[in-house]
């Protein structure tokens, strides 16, 4: 009876837990090679390299700090977001609601990170010739699915809203 009357919020918690725990797995995963080799600097194919650095800034490791003052707020305003995340969540009801979903497993990924390690490891390395992209993770792949996701949606929804004026 609980669950079948519960099946959607469920269905929303298993999600999040899904995206936590794949970021989780892989950075184990990555984790282990690197307490093994030292170092963790492995050829994938021409454009893609895992090679772990360690993050103390926001996405993709912009802003990064040493200064404790300075990370321990940014972690407690990705803590705030987090919870103005979740609040989003609980007040949506359209496929929006999955999109916070796949931003707030993502975010829960590296917040647990911040909070753990005080640094978020980031290890997928893409990258055509000799042009690389940010070094980043599995929780950075699903925050920015949901975010693009979220952006298409606004998008569509702005241009549904014209086409009715």
């Amino acid at each position: 009876m609980f669950i079948a009357k519960h099946k959607k919020l469920l269905l929303e918690i298993v999600t999040v837990l899904l995206i936590f725990l794949a970021d989780r797995a892989s950075k184990i995963y990555i984790l282990r090679i690197a307490e093994v080799e030292s170092v963790v600097d492995i050829y994938v194919n021409p454009y893609l390299n895992f090679y772990l650095i360690w993050n103390k800034g926001i996405a993709f490791g912009l802003f990064s700090f040493n200064e404790s003052l300075i990370y321990n707020s940014v972690s407690l305003i990705i803590g705030l977001i987090i919870i103005a995340i979740l609040i989003l969540i609980i007040k949506t009801e359209d496929i929006k609601k999955y999109a916070f979903l796949l931003v707030l497993g993502g975010a829960l990924g590296n917040l647990y990170d911040r909070i753990y390690y005080s640094a978020v490891p980031d290890f997928i390395d893409f990258h055509i010739r000799e042009i690389h992209w940010f070094i980043f993770n599995v929780a950075d792949i699903f925050i920015t699915l949901g975010v693009i996701f979220l952006i298409v949606l606004e998008l569509f929804d702005k241009k549904g809203r014209n086409e009715k004026n």
